[in-house]
C-alpha cells in the first residue's frame, strides 16, 4: 500500500491539504473520542497519529473521551451487573468509584501515553483536576450521574498556552466532595464551547446522521439547529442518535462554530473531515 503513491502523488496530497492547514492553524479543535473507534486497537493508534498530526501543524487539539466499554468490563469483572436507564448508567457509590478507576486512571493514562508514544506532548485530566467539570446530581434515580453546573476552562487553556494537547476525561465533582459519572457528548459540548472551539468532532459508531438508518448513502451531509429540530420529529434522528444531536445543538448554542458526527471506524476521517474538500459524516451548523 505504501508504495503505491508516488513521491510527486504525495507532494501533490500536501499542496492540495496547504489552505485547510492554514485555516486551522493557532485554532482549536475539541474531539469527544469514545465507542468502537476505542476498543479497536489498530483504529486507536490512528486516531491518535491523527490527533498528534493535527497537533505538529498547529492545530490545538483537546481530546475528550469516554471509556463505557471498559467500565461494564471492569464491572463485570467485579460481578457488578451493569444498570441503563434512557441510555445513562445507573451509578451508586460503589459505581462511581469504578467509573472515576477506569476513565481517570486506566483510560486516560493509555491515550496520553500513545500520544506521547507518537510524538505529541500530552497531559491527562478528569473533570476533578483544577474543579474543571462541576456537577450536581441529576436525578437520584440514576445515582451519582452529573449534570454539569460549571466548567473552569483555565486548566485546559493554560496546558493549550504551554503547547501540550489535554486529554479529559469525564468525571465530575462537587463542593461537598462527590464525584459524578458524566455523559462524555453532554461535557465535549460544554468544554468546546467554554473554549470557543472552531471545531467539535464527535466519534460515533455510524457514519453521521442517515435519512434512512439502513442506507450509509443516505447520509445528510450538512444540517441546520433548525433541520435537526424537524428531523426528530420526522423519526429519522431517533434512539443513541437523539442525544448525540442534543449535545450538538448546546455544543453551537455556547459557541462553537461547527460540530461533525462521524464515524470513529474510518480510518483517517479526523483528517478527512479537516483537511480535505470532501469532509466526513454529517456537519451540524
Amino acid at each position: 500500500m505504501q508504495n503505491s503513491f508516488s513521491n510527486a502523488e504525495r507532494a501533490e496530497v500536501l499542496t492540495q491539504a496547504l489552505p485547510y492547514i492554514r485555516r486551522y492553524n493557532g485554532k482549536i479543535v475539541v474531539v469527544k473520542y469514545g465507542g468502537n473507534a476505542m476498543v479497536n486497537e489498530q483504529l486507536k493508534q490512528q486516531v491518535m497519529e491523527d490527533i498528534v498530526l493535527l497537533w505538529l501543524i498547529g492545530v490545538k487539539v483537546v481530546l475528550i473521551h469516554g471509556g463505557g466499554p471498559e467500565i461494564s468490563e471492569l464491572m463485570d469483572r467485579l460481578g457488578k451487573k451493569p444498570e441503563f436507564v434512557d441510555g445513562l448508567r445507573v451509578t451508586d457509590r460503589e459505581t462511581v468509584d469504578i467509573v472515576q478507576m477506569v476513565l481517570a486512571g486506566k483510560v486516560n493514562k493509555t491515550l496520553v501515553n500513545l500520544l506521547e508514544m507518537k510524538g505529541g506532548r500530552a497531559i491527562g485530566l478528569s473533570g476533578m483536576d483544577g474543579r474543571l467539570i462541576e456537577a450536581k446530581m441529576k436525578n437520584e434515580a440514576l445515582g451519582y450521574v452529573g449534570e454539569i453546573t460549571h466548567v473552569n476552562i483555565h486548566p485546559v487553556t493554560d496546558l493549550l498556552e504551554k503547547g501540550y494537547i489535554p486529554v479529559i476525561s469525564t468525571v465530575g465533582c462537587d463542593a461537598e466532595g462527590n464525584t459524578y459519572n458524566i455523559n462524555g457528548d453532554t461535557a465535549a459540548a460544554h468544554i468546546a464551547g467554554a473554549l470557543g472551539a472552531e471545531r467539535l468532532i464527535m466519534m460515533t459508531d455510524i457514519a453521521g446522521i442517515l435519512r434512512d438508518r439502513n442506507d450509509p448513502s443516505s447520509l445528510i451531509q450538512e444540517i441546520t439547529i433548525a433541520e435537526a429540530a424537524h428531523l426528530r420529529e420526522e423519526g429519522v434522528v431517533t434512539g443513541g442518535m437523539i442525544p448525540k444531536v442534543e449535545c450538538c445543538v448546546e455544543a453551537i448554542h455556547r459557541g462553537v462554530h461547527k460540530v461533525i458526527i462521524m464515524d470513529g471506524r474510518v480510518p483517517h476521517s479526523i483528517l478527512m473531515e479537516l483537511l480535505t474538500d470532501e469532509g466526513a459524516g454529517t456537519m451540524v451548523v
